[in-house]
């Protein structure tokens, strides 16, 4: 969403693109994804540099003895496990560190390394290529540009949406570049960059503000509007990234999986997850829970295994207690749904429905983004008006963010679509005319905020 990014290096690549001939296009795309990458992170380009090659030379050793069981199973745990050793060191390590110096009183020094960009998803990219291709659910590929190219895909390289290799195998090698799907690309990348820079910015400075403050004398009505804003923030900033990447893929031939599809109309939690984050769930489902044995096996095993899945799931997203804490607090709400009040809330009218998973949802927020348990105790305290109920300045957000949470809250029910829906079928005619003419307003806002505001990076960079 930089300036560089959309007037400098996406007219050049696609400009390269578009003219070489097709036998070259791979080229240029793991080209581009090094150099976006290097761009921020050019030291640990490395790291996924190893990773990649760890994974095709993984793939072509799994071919070469494919009637051979016990060699292919030792060559998908040594590709997992030095995959995964590199994710523990660059992400785990001080997490690890720190809590064994707590526990055992020990004062082991702390690496203390930084976070390669997008190294979560990169590496569960890599991975699932190896492990599919162990499962003989995809063919080796033995072409090394055409393999790095899939894994540097510069759209979805740093945070997402996770594309398994069996999603695009077929474009890798062939793929065709219509106008249709051009245009359709830049119409998905717009609402992306608007969904980032318009909604999410701006939403996003009311919990910047709140965050900052002292939870512990925090009215409660405050306390929910900053949390409340959080949820829009990292709904339209990491589906805004989806969206953009998602276009980006069109324009340049492939189709990527869908990450989101409007979470917050789920009328459960299991089903809130079936809408979010699509394909780091399905990711896990494949290569966790169904080897696990899934919901074949009995309920306490169930239940292990739900435990296990989620708890992955919070680790995942960052080495800190609140981030598992997260993930297992959706874990035990699953459970609870699946075997103890799921039949019963079916039962209730569909307002209710929503209201109890958005309220459980939003609350699962604040876990996810406050890093101490101190601190989480704090902020859930002040919700529940251990600072009071309200204050002057709690009206002051409320009135200054109104128009901006109706807005947000509109477009996340997913109104306006169907609104569009309804339009389109009634008036074909417009469609052709009205959407270009709604894409370029939308650009011409963002652009105006982006050249008057200062860089925000997405929120899942992090990851």
């Amino acid at each position: 969403s930089s300036l560089t990014f959309l007037f400098v290096f996406v007219p050049l690549v696609f400009g390269i693109y578009y003219i070489v001939p097709a036998k070259a296009k791979n080229i240029i795309i793991f080209l581009s994804g090094f150099i976006f990458y290097a761009w921020g992170e050019p030291f640990y380009i490395c790291i996924m540099i190893l990773s990649t090659l760890i994974d095709y030379t993984a793939g072509l050793l799994l071919a070469r003895y494919d009637k051979n069981p016990k060699v292919r199973t030792i060559l998908l745990l040594v590709s997992v496990v030095m995959n995964l050793s590199l994710l523990a060191t660059f992400k785990y390590s001080s997490f690890i560190i720190n809590n064994i110096n707590a526990i055992l009183h020990t004062s082991i020094p702390d690496p203390n390394l930084p976070l390669p960009i997008g190294i979560s998803f990169y590496t569960f990219q890599s991975m699932s290529y190896t492990i599919d291709l162990y499962m003989r659910k995809i063919n080796v590929q033995k072409n090394l540009i055409n393999f790095v190219s899939y894994v540097t895909l510069f759209p979805q390289l740093v945070a997402g949406p996770i594309v398994r290799y069996q999603d695009v195998q077929n474009e890798i090698d062939h793929r065709t570049i219509t106008v249709t799907k051009v245009s359709a690309g830049i119409g998905l990348f717009i609402q992306g960059l608007a969904k980032k820079v318009l909604l999410a910015n701006n939403i996003g400075l009311l919990w910047t503000n709140i965050k900052a403050m002292d939870y512990a004398t925090m009215p409660a009505m405050t306390a929910w509007l900053g949390i409340l804003a959080f949820t829009f923030q990292i709904y339209y900033d990491f589906s805004g990234y989806s969206d953009m990447a998602c276009g980006l893929g069109k324009m340049l031939g492939f189709e990527f999986p869908q990450n989101f599809n409007l979470p917050y109309t789920a009328k459960s939690i299991a089903e809130f997850w079936r809408r979010w984050h699509i394909t780091l769930s399905s990711w896990f489902k494949s290569y966790v829970y169904f080897p696990l044995g899934g919901s074949r096996v009995s309920k306490p095993k169930i239940v292990r295994n739900l435990l296990i899945v989620w708890g992955l799931t919070g680790l995942w997203h960052g080495a800190s207690w609140n981030f598992i804490l997260w993930g297992l607090y959706f874990g035990i709400l699953i459970i609870c749904e699946r075997f103890i009040w799921g039949k019963a809330l079916q039962k209730l009218p569909g307002i209710i429905q929503h209201i109890y998973t958005f309220v459980l949802v939003v609350f699962g927020w604040m876990l996810f983004e406050i890093l101490t348990v101190t601190d989480i105790i704090t902020y859930t305290k002040a919700l529940f008006g251990a600072g009071g109920l309200w204050d002057s300045q709690s009206f002051y957000f409320l009135s200054s963010y109104f128009i901006l949470f109706i807005i947000c809250a509109i477009f996340s029910g997913g109104f306006l679509q169907r609104l569009g829906t309804k339009l389109a079928a009634r008036f074909p005619k417009a469609v052709p005319y009205s959407i270009p003419v709604v894409q370029l307003v939308l650009m011409v806002c963002c652009l105006s905020y982006l050249v008057s505001s200062t860089y925000n990076p997405f929120l899942y960079f992090r990851f």
